[in-house]
């Protein structure tokens, strides 16, 4: 597992991307009670749902830990607009193209938000989203408004729907219908191994082997409250079981204090 850096490094390149999201979010920086929390200003509590999977276990049934209501996204969508770039992809007979394949993989290996943009409008925005996610299984996820992907609304289980689709064995792929294929999922588990090493915190927490681990983590701070939305989103290895983990979290006072939780209650689910 890649070590984690300092907490004020995290804390200043979270402000500063948390920043970037907020220009183009026009105004936004961008289960029975929850497994964890934390203390926030005001009066507020930070909160956190996780939702885990044995990929070799028996049961092939997830595990959930704290309510599985929605949180917003924040740039874990990443994943989820790539998954629907591929579909396009896919039912068009082809792969991508060079110029997709430059946005597509900065946006996942050091969250890039400007090829995020292009990409959001390229799927069609939150109804080509939908469209992607009705293929994908996911029955909880609202793609946010305009251009606001990192608005987009989701729970811990349909996340693990969504590396489900992605980290799985696949099913019947047509074009128009069915998911991901076997390239359109490798391409995607890659580039989730290939996040840079200051933005692999969060269930990489859980995990005990680095070769198992890939994740896609997100942050952005409400300008309206001032707290913090922090998420993680993977697979990780556990003494020979990988294990697909969502934690979504929010409410937190900082980034940093977000992390914290979100990785507290990725190594309690894994446990």
């Amino acid at each position: 597992m890649s070590s984690r850096p300092s907490r004020t490094a995290r804390t200043k390149a979270g402000a500063l991307l948390a920043s970037a999201a907020a220009l183009l979010s026009a105004g936004l920086l961008h289960p029975a009670p929850a497994m964890a929390a934390g203390t926030a200003p005001s009066g507020h509590s930070a909160h956190a749902t996780a939702a885990v999977l044995d990929l070799d276990g028996a049961g092939g049934t997830p595990v959930l830990h704290g309510e599985d209501r929605a949180y917003d996204t924040a740039s874990i969508v990443k994943v989820d607009i790539l998954a629907a770039l591929l579909l396009r992809a896919q039912d068009a007979g082809r792969q991508l193209t060079a110029q997709e394949r430059k946005r597509a993989e900065p946006m996942i290996r050091r969250s890039d938000n400007a090829a995020t943009n292009a990409l959001w409008r390229q799927i069609g925005r939150a109804p080509g989203l939908a469209a992607a996610n009705k293929r994908l299984g996911l029955t909880s996820t609202t793609g946010g408004p305009g251009g606001k992907w990192g608005l987009t609304r989701t729970t811990a289980s349909d996340q693990i729907r969504l590396l489900r689709a992605v980290f799985g064995a696949g099913g019947a792929v047509r074009a128009g219908s069915g998911g991901l294929d076997a390239r359109s999922r490798a391409y995607i588990r890659t580039l989730m191994g290939q996040v840079v090493p200051e933005q692999r915190w969060g269930v990489s927490a859980a995990g005990t082997e680095d070769a198992g681990q890939a994740l896609k983590n997100g942050w952005l701070e409400r300008n309206t409250t001032g707290l913090w939305d922090v998420n993680s989103v993977g697979r990780v290895t556990v003494k020979g079981h990988r294990y697909l983990v969502a934690v979504l979290s929010d409410g937190s006072a900082s980034m940093d204090d977000g992390v914290s939780l979100v990785e507290r209650t990725a190594r309690a689910a894994v446990s």
